[in-house]
């Protein structure tokens, strides 16, 4: 394998690790704002964190077993996730 496709695999599997983090987190929040009877993060945007999680988790799974062009595709989406979501919910 060489090093710019380990750096994607790689990159790919730092990002899915970090969208699972950050959705824990979200949901810790949410569990402590509910707690609290604050308003805390919408349903939206826990349920949104979560799919990206397990998706980026799913992608990386298959880069991590393929390495193939399907290996290299599956890196790139997991990229892809971690774009969207901080477009989506976290470009202000």
């Amino acid at each position: 394998m060489r090093a710019p496709e380990r750096l994607l695999r790689a990159t790919g599997g730092a990002l899915a690790a970090g969208l699972t983090v950050l959705a824990v987190a979200m949901l810790a929040v949410w569990a402590l704002a509910f707690s609290n009877d604050d308003p805390g993060p919408r349903a939206r945007l826990l349920v949104a964190h979560l799919v990206a999680a397990v998706l980026a988790v799913l992608l990386q799974r298959i880069a991590d077993r393929r390495a193939d062009r399907v290996g290299r595709a599956a890196a790139g989406g997991v990229l892809l996730v971690a774009l969207v979501v901080s477009v989506v919910f976290w470009w202000t």
